[in-house]
């Protein structure tokens, strides 16, 4: 699940932008509102959530962000106006085949963990609006992130992304539909270029690119899975639209859903600061997209024997207890880390601040994966009601722990009686299971060198006759 308006001015360039236009000492008033636009657009794109340094007091959009993907960890760049470190010397032009190419003003391909394939669609009013902002208003940030990107061969050829563009970036602008209300149409723009839902929501081919086919109807997202959020059962058909709004101003929705993971993170740092106007347009949207049928977790034929916790162990354990802890007995992990908060019944609060694990889509998702990845690294979200925090029990538990709890809670809570491996958790832990293109990246590449080689000798062949 990827994280929405308009993006990043003439009398207001900067001359450090490669413009040669002075700023006015006293900006127009429409330079200030375009200015304040691009602001929003920045958050409605969702570029503070990676663009960001790791701690909590860092400078915004300086960079230096972690993000896993399959082909390896990808360290977000400084986006400030610095000259040096950042995007000070970039023209708008430059900018723009940033944002829509993902082509970098030294002629360097971006990796799609940058959602140019998405915001290849932003409009000129936005762009303009966007650069704007982080040239007149994002302070300068002269310094490069600790970490730098990584990844091994050949992924860390940027050259290759030239192939891949060809194949799958399309450059069409976003145009609104004429049988489409207003807000629909606003709806759409903010789904599938500003916020992008579809770069995590949607399926990927053996290519890494988004199976439209499948769109929003769920894919593997690292370790995480960002479910399926059309509108059938197996989606989200039973919500309304004021339940898309509350879950995306707020990250959670009492009894069925609590955002962690990179959902978290674009509740925290988007989706919670976009007017209601807007919310309820990506809600319209997204509530008459094709419904799409998807896997769901099959219940027990018979509902779990619940466990009394009390005759398993006495009295409540704490976190620091479980690392010298053998057990992988369940319901003794359940009851020393989760049943504090969570009640030993799975119950929650009343005030649904620990929530219900009876009815919770981490625990009756179509997979394990999120509910063990919660366990693993527990949630830090912000939403616009509260501040939630969960702990990350990454370091108090080893994999066949997490697998014993994580089945205890999917049996004892959801009804859901599937086995889930140690290994299996330690593949989550570890981003997930590779795509096809990472498994068989070796033979790829020998089928290319023997194409080549085949084409070559037929050319030289062709010759001597």
């Amino acid at each position: 699940m990827q994280i929405t308006s308009k993006f990043f001015a003439a009398t207001l360039l900067l001359a450090s932008f490669g413009s040669t236009a002075a700023l006015s000492a006293e900006p127009s008033s429409a330079d200030a509102s375009r200015v304040k636009r691009g602001e929003y657009l920045a958050v409605a794109a969702d570029c503070g959530a990676c663009h960001r340094q790791t701690t909590e007091d860092g400078a915004p959009f300086a960079g230096g962000y972690a993000i896993d993907s399959p082909m390896g960890r990808i360290i977000a760049s400084n986006i400030t106006p610095s000259k040096q470190y950042g995007i000070g010397q970039y023209t708008e032009q430059q900018f723009a085949d940033a944002l829509r190419k993902g082509v970098a003003a030294d002629g360097s391909n971006l990796y799609p963990a940058m959602p140019y394939t998405a915001y290849q669609g932003m409009t000129d009013d936005d762009i303009h609006a966007l650069y704007s902002y982080f040239m007149l208003a994002v302070k300068p940030a002269d310094f490069a992130p600790d970490e730098h990107t990584r990844l091994s061969f050949p992924f860390n050829i940027r050259q290759i992304m030239w192939g891949w563009n060809l194949l799958y970036r399309n450059d069409q602008p976003f145009e609104k539909k004429p049988d489409l209300s207003e807000q629909l149409n606003r709806g759409k723009y903010l789904v599938d270029v500003l916020a992008h839902c579809s770069t995590c929501h949607t399926p990927r081919n053996m290519m890494m690119a988004e199976d439209s086919s499948q769109y929003l109807a769920g894919s593997p997202l690292g370790g995480w899975y960002a479910p399926n959020i059309t509108p059938d059962n197996s989606g989200i058909g039973d919500w309304s639209q004021d339940d898309i709004v509350s879950y995306l101003k707020t990250g959670h929705l009492a009894g069925k859903a609590q955002a962690a993971g990179p959902m978290g993170e674009a509740v925290e740092h988007s989706f919670r600061y976009l007017d209601d106007k807007d919310l309820h347009a990506i809600a319209a949207w997204i509530k008459q997209v094709p419904a799409i049928a998807t896997p769901v977790a099959k219940p027990s034929a018979q509902p779990a024997e619940k466990v009394d916790i009390n005759q398993v162990v006495k009295g409540q354990g704490d976190q620091a207890s479980l690392a010298d802890s053998r057990s992988t007995d369940g319901a003794e992990l359940y009851n020393g880390a989760c049943a504090s908060c969570h009640g030993r019944e799975g119950q929650g609060t009343a005030d649904n601040f620990y929530p219900s694990l009876t009815h919770n889509s981490a625990v009756s998702g179509p997979t394990a994966q999120n509910l063990v990845m919660t366990i693993v690294e527990g949630i830090h979200r912000k939403g616009s009601d509260s501040d939630v925090g969960m702990p990350a029990f990454d370091q108090q538990l080893n994999d066949a722990q997490i697998a014993a709890v994580t089945h205890y809670v999917r049996h004892q809570f959801g009804n859901i009686n599937e086995d889930i491996s140690a290994d299996q958790v330690k593949t989550l832990r570890n981003g997930g299971e590779a795509p096809f293109i990472v498994r068989y990246v070796d033979y790829l590449i020998a089928a290319g060198v023997f194409i080549a080689l085949l084409l070559l000798l037929l050319i030289v062949r062709l010759r001597k006759k």
